[in-house]
């Protein structure tokens, strides 16, 4: 102790840090935890909060760290080449081939415009073509930091949202190109058309080789690898560094390769556990302490002395904000949009964050832009990334559907197979304390669909089928099995007992509904959750995430026969959120129930545009041809959550959509409704899971929820 304390006393407190790597390390991860919390708190983004920290804890505020640490440089550099990565990685390609062409007319609008004003403000200012080009593309791409607030006021499928979505898969890869080009023109030396010609060429090999090479190496290996996700979770780590690595080869940044790479296993990894794993190492470590790293590199005292950083920082963020409103504008009349849809697109397309921050940081490194640049930059972040959002929360409540996108009851999709099979429930058993309620909630369903139920075990498979350990796994699935089909009879529902040797569960569940032809899974509710399920995952996530037709979870406080009152909130006004609606009615007329259907809305909402919601959600439910109606709710509440688990007190089950978890563009974790309310509701709750892809059920047939929500 006292050796520290001698320590202490004759260094300064940074170099005592730079030889003790985990102290700093410790305190980033502190950082990471807290402060997006207090900003979220605060109204503000959470990356703001980064930022702040990395000022105050630099050189500008308490001096702890160094921007030029070599450890927080590893991290930051790795947090950079994730962000640019997950920026490919989470491109909607579904939402731009929907709207392809509009997408491009906007994206051509909102990028040129920005390249241009900004160009040639660089030019005026003396930056020189190169640097002035660097700097307009920068201001040409966007982050849809709203993304979470356009999901939960429901207009997730209207027109120019969709549009705006499509289109910014066409500004990210116009910025990033150009970066490449700008900064590989500093490394070759001297500008000449020669040069650009030849890292042009280069350039192009190299994209269509990581695209096309990468897409096609992630599909065959994926399907190679059946269920090992770690193996599949490494393929795509090595993807994306070896991709950067191929970058730096030929003379272009790391960044770019990353992105390419990003872009190229789109489609290979999907909306699937891979990818949620792939995201999530990145959002909670490496990608925030780059925006820590970031706010390090701020010179305080240089920016708010220097006048012409400030008229340059003001000068930036009024031609941003002017070029994204005339974009907007010019949008509306090609498109014939109106106001309300045409403030959206502006908004949406305002906030300038991944990008925009790691070409920024980039070209400051390659001694391309000074560093009055980079502060300005950063100021227009925090600006865009707060005002963006702010204006969306605003302008886009009660915005409608596009007339092509108005919800229709779902339609038996006419190319699946047809089936005559009685409707038939999957029911794993594991747990004998909760098998009881499981087989009563499957039994209710069955008998009101005149169908079966079948009893389902799995026995841990073993490298020796005469081993001990299987025996005895066969005999208790066996035992559980039996019980379960005395009971289902008794409540006079046709059992089906299957046992299965298998050792994986989640696949062996998913594989035996698909064998089966299963048209629903009732599953009792896991106890793993937390960092090592999100990591990892658990038997429910790998079944959510596998299974071919609807999954209901369950978490039963009593047994489901004593069900009175339902509630179902309904978070987006469109037709396949309302499936926990057509579920919630199934088991209500099994127990002459009353149901609920509850939608919250924003505390700013008006009166008449509640009225609308009402009507609007009235219409839906009736499309649903229900034998009888439920009682709808509007509630106008500033917190979802909270609305609901007030509303909840009432009521003896809570029927929830599962709505997977997704990170924002920006690369922080974003936590949703359900996962808040799962944690906080004390009765009973079922989370009706949809399959990722449309399938014909006798239940539901409709596409999969994935819309993200903030809690805050």
């Amino acid at each position: 102790m006292e050796l520290i304390s001698q320590v202490l006393a004759l260094e300064p407190t940074s170099q005592v840090l730079g030889k003790e790597p985990i102290v700093p390390f410790a305190i980033l991860l502190v950082v990471i935890l807290v402060i997006p919390i207090m900003f979220e708190r605060l109204r503000l983004p959470g990356l703001v909060g980064l930022v702040f920290s990395g000022l105050v804890l630099g050189p500008s505020g308490w001096n702890l760290f160094q921007s030029d640490s070599p450890m927080i440089n590893l991290l930051s550099d790795i947090g950079l080449i994730y962000l640019l990565f997950i920026t490919g990685l989470e491109v909607d390609l579904e939402q731009f081939r929907r709207q392809k062409s509009r997408a491009f007319g906007f994206a051509s609008l909102t990028f040129s415009l920005p390249l241009v004003m900004v160009t040639l403000v660089g030019l005026i200012l003396g930056y020189g073509w190169n640097i002035s080009i660097l700097v307009g593309s920068l201001f040409a791409s966007y982050t849809l930091l709203a993304y979470p607030i356009i999901s939960r006021l429901g207009v997730i499928n209207n027109e120019a949202v969709t549009v705006t979505i499509g289109a910014k898969i066409f500004t990210d890869v116009g910025a990033v190109l150009i970066l490449a080009v700008c900064v590989g023109i500093v490394h070759t030396g001297a500008f000449s058309f020669a040069k650009l010609f030849t890292l042009s060429g280069w350039l192009i090999i190299y994209s269509v080789a990581v695209v096309t090479g990468f897409d096609w190496a992630g599909k065959e290996f994926f399907k190679r690898s059946g269920d090992d996700e770690g193996n599949k979770f490494l393929f795509v780590l090595i993807s994306v560094f070896l991709a950067a690595v191929g970058a730096q080869l030929i003379g272009i940044e790391k960044i770019v390769g990353a992105f390419l790479a990003g872009l190229a296993v789109n489609e290979a990894v999907g909306e699937g556990p891979v990818k949620q794993k792939v995201v999530f190492i990145g959002s909670v470590i490496f990608i925030p302490i780059f925006f820590v790293d970031l706010g390090l590199t701020i010179n305080l005292p240089a920016f708010v002395n220097n006048v012409d950083t400030l008229k340059l920082t003001l000068l930036m963020i009024v031609g941003l904000i002017a070029s994204k409103l005339i974009a907007a504008l010019f949008t509306k009349l090609v498109y014939r949009y109106n106001w309300q849809e045409m403030l959206t697109i502006w908004s949406l397309s305002l906030p300038q964050v991944t990008t925009t921050l790691a070409a920024t940081l980039v070209g400051y490194r390659a001694e391309l832009l000074p560093v009055e640049l980079l502060h300005s930059v950063i100021v227009l972040m925090v600006v865009t990334s707060t005002l963006g959002p702010l204006i969306t929360s605003k302008i886009a409540v009660g915005l409608n559907s596009s007339p092509a996108e108005d919800p229709t009851p779902p339609q038996p999709d006419q190319n699946a197979p047809k089936t005559d099979s009685a409707f038939t429930i999957i029911v794993p058993i594991y747990n004998p304390h909760t098998e009881q309620y499981l087989i009563e909630m499957a039994a209710l369903l069955a008998r009101q669909c005149k169908g079966k139920i079948i009893p389902f075990a799995i026995a841990n498979a073993t490298a020796q089928m005469d081993a001990p350990q299987l025996e005895a796994s066969l005999q208790r699935s066996e035992q559980l099995l039996t019980k379960a089909t005395v009971h289902s009879r008794g409540l006079g529902v046709a059992a089906e007992p299957m046992l299965r040797i298998d050792d994986a569960f989640a696949q062996g569940i998913s594989r035996a509904a698909r064998e089966q032809k299963a048209n629903l899974i009732v599953m009792g509710w896991g106890k793993r959750t937390g960092l090592r399920a999100r990591l990892f995952g658990n038997v429910i996530d790998g079944v959510l995430w596998a299974s071919h037709c609807p999954v209901a979870v369950t978490r039963l406080v009593e047994s489901p026969k004593k069900i009175q009152r339902i509630l179902v909130p309904v978070e987006n006004l469109t037709a396949p959120t309302l499936q926990p609606v057509q579920f919630a009615q199934m088991l209500a007329e099994a127990n002459q129930s009353h149901i609920t259907v509850l939608n919250v809305c924003d505390r700013r909402t008006s009166s008449s545009k509640i009225a609308w919601r009402r009507s609007h959600l009235s219409i839906l439910v009736s499309k649903l041809a229900l034998t009888n109606a439920p009682e709808i709710q509007i509630i106008a509440h500033e917190n979802v959550a909270q609305a609901i688990l007030q509303a909840a007190r009432l009521y003896d089950l809570v029927v929830l959509p599962f709505i997977r978890n997704r990170t924002s563009p920006g690369g922080l974790a974003i936590s949703d409704v359900t996962t808040q309310l799962a944690r906080q509701l004390t009765c009973s709750i079922v989370m009706l899971g949809e399959p990722q892809r449309t399938q014909t059920t006798n239940l539901v047939m409709s596409k999969t929820v994935t819309s993200i929500t903030s809690a805050v």
